[in-house]
């Protein structure tokens, strides 16, 4: 089964966890992101080179040479908000840096503010320097704006750069591999939103240009990075491994399965399920987080996933999840939506405060109380972000195909959804992720008889379902539960997945973790934070016989509990355990997810390692 997602345009969220982030994003991160990247100087790049263009006077290029893709990713987040709900004052800001961002296009069609004013003589000489991933960046951002206002101009500008680099890169019979890629996945977004093929063969010749020795550039010529860190070692087709920078092989890999799917060509389809074996069962944490090198955002090798020097980049995070939707629609199988729900849940999450307006950068599974958000980073990647993919969160609750719907994720929300010629409405009430019992209320045109397809997450052990107050016993296929009828008229259907802490095994080769456990609790990975547990750091461990406990607060947020973990039968202490995407949110201390444990714990164990997809 292959199946289309729902876009983020078709369904609100009204409550719960993802619907309170939201709010956030839009009364705290976006306002915040905005006016931090007029304040560094990232607007004024657009206004300078602009003048230069001009001949008029100018001020220098500040910042690094990539900030351009912040302003793209904070536009694209406007964007993606004002499809939501109309907003006179964004859509005021979204006309400005546009007409910024046009003006500082050259004549030929070329756009990146630090060329044009620092290095003109330079374009297109490095392939490290990021001028496609930036052109990448403003692609995605023009079609969202241009589904949010009908405006084309922003379409216009996209298509005069994609334009000019085919000439200036392909059609002029050179060589060139993109140093950090983006520009594969946002070409097919632009083919996508224009229909226009010459944006897909681009794409596509961008990926064949890899692994053939043409890489040239600063990453290339390092004796300890070289072709294997630019994901450059290899062609595509031939890729077993993940190697090198983390954000960079989740944005490649997305690319792969984007071109699989808008040719129907599965030629990277062999190589995109190795490359998820071997990420997901050798090189993820159990947050959910990728990257285990801070010297490299990248990997150190199989099963090496130290904790408190993890690297766990907030973007890889969110790579991680485009790249799961991705095979999920490629393959129709739930499991990959069980990662892309551990990522989202507890690396994604946990880089942003509560409040909105700080972040992480780097998300590692221990520290000893030195860690901490901050409100900006000169190399701003991470909260840029979270500022485009949060408003987008919607577009991951549900797909469909001509045969049926399938919930992939659980929030209180309402859709209204095409489905196979049919009108569907759908609305979810849930306090999904701190309660497994959903209830679905689905109002079908006449004739609605399709299937309706319930993700029965991998945590759960066991579910209950009932359509309109009777109980069924439906099978589970590729992870889903199956329900076929006729939905006319208005059906309710009740899903109860039972939720309760557990205890969690690594892989016994992550030499880190041996002789430690961590807790999960549905799709949410605990932590324990000093402020809870006075005394209990540098080493805290679990208790004998441990038996949990759980206490409702309103921290991090309503209806979501903290675990008590404590020894059966004994008056121990024991620890306090919260939610790990909400650490670092109160007192400063130290903080840890995997903890030591006193004896061998009774009862069944969670392994999280290798497994087969698909």
């Amino acid at each position: 089964m292959r199946a289309c997602a729902i876009p983020f345009t078709a369904v609100r969220l009204t409550g719960g966890l993802l619907h309170d982030r939201l709010q956030v994003h839009r009364a705290a991160l976006l306002p915040a992101a905005i006016g931090k990247c007029e304040q560094t100087g990232r607007i004024d790049n657009f206004r300078n080179a602009a003048r230069k263009l001009r001949g008029q006077a100018h001020g220098p290029h500040v910042g690094i040479y990539f900030n351009d893709s912040d302003v793209y990713k904070v536009l694209e987040g406007i964007a993606y908000t004002l499809q939501q709900e109309p907003d006179a004052a964004l859509r005021a800001r979204a006309d400005e840096w546009l007409a910024l961002i046009a003006d500082a296009q050259e004549s030929d069609g070329y756009l990146d503010t630090y060329f044009t004013q620092a290095r003109p003589a330079d374009r297109w000489t490095d392939m490290e320097k990021h001028e496609d991933y930036c052109a990448g960046h403003f692609f995605e951002a023009a079609v969202a704006l241009h589904q949010a206002t009908g405006d084309r101009r922003a379409i216009d500008v996209a298509s005069r750069l994609a334009d000019h680099m085919a000439r200036t890169l392909r059609d002029s019979g050179r060589h060139w591999v993109v140093g950090h890629q983006e520009p594969e996945l946002a070409l097919v977004r632009l083919y996508r939103a224009t229909g226009e093929r010459r944006f897909l063969d681009f794409a596509a010749w961008l990926v064949e240009q890899r692994g053939h020795g043409h890489g040239r550039g600063g990453i290339w010529d390092k004796p300890d990075w070289g072709p294997s860190y630019c994901q450059d070692d290899r062609p595509a087709r031939e890729l077993e491994r993940v190697t090198g920078h983390a954000v960079r092989a989740m944005y490649y890999y997305t690319g792969l399965a984007d071109l699989c799917s808008a040719t129907g060509d599965p030629a990277y389809v062999p190589a995109l399920h190795r490359l998820w074996e071997n990420v997901v069962g050798r090189n993820m944490y159990v947050t959910g987080g990728i990257g285990s090198s801070r010297t490299n955002e990248g990997f150190l090798g199989d099963f090496v996933l130290p904790n408190a020097e993890a690297y766990c980049e907030t973007c890889a995070g969110i790579g991680l999840v485009y790249w799961a939707q991705r095979m999920h629609g490629l393959t129709g199988s739930a499991a990959y939506l069980d990662t892309l729900e551990r990522a989202l849940y507890n690396n994604v999450l946990a880089g942003l405060s509560l409040a909105g307006t700080r972040f992480f950068y780097v998300n590692p599974l221990e520290s000893a109380g030195t860690h901490h958000r901050q409100e900006w980073f000169d190399c701003s990647c991470c909260p840029t972000s979270l500022a485009r993919f949060l408003p987008s969160v919607g577009g991951y609750l549900y797909s469909a195909d001509d045969e049926g719907l399938s919930v992939n994720l659980y929030a209180s929300s309402r859709a209204d959804v095409p489905v196979g010629g049919h009108a569907l409405r759908i609305s979810q009430n849930t306090a999904y992720p701190w309660s497994g019992d959903v209830l679905l209320r689905i109002e079908g045109s006449p004739g609605s008889v399709l299937e309706l397809r319930l993700r029965i997450p991998g945590w759960a052990d066991s579910f209950a379902i009932a359509v309109d107050g009777k109980p069924v016993e439906p099978g589970v296929s590729n992870g889903y539960v199956v329900l076929r009828r006729d939905w006319s008229g208005a059906s309710e259907v009740r899903l109860e997945m039972p939720m309760s802490a557990r205890l969690v095994t690594a892989d016994p080769r992550v030499a880190a973790d041996v002789g430690k456990l961590a807790v999960q609790r549905g799709p949410v990975v605990y932590c324990a934070e000093e402020t809870d547990n006075p005394g209990a750091f540098p080493s805290p461990a679990l208790p004998e016989d441990p038996v949990f406990v759980e206490h409702h607060t309103g921290f991090p947020a309503p209806g979501a509990p903290s675990i008590r973990v404590l020894s059966r039968g004994s008056n121990e202490r024991g620890l306090t355990l919260v939610p790990y995407f909400a650490w670092d949110n109160r007192e400063p201390g130290a903080m840890a997810v995997w903890l030591g444990r006193r004896a061998a714990p009774t009862g069944r164990l969670y392994a999280l390692g290798a497994r087969t997809i698909g």
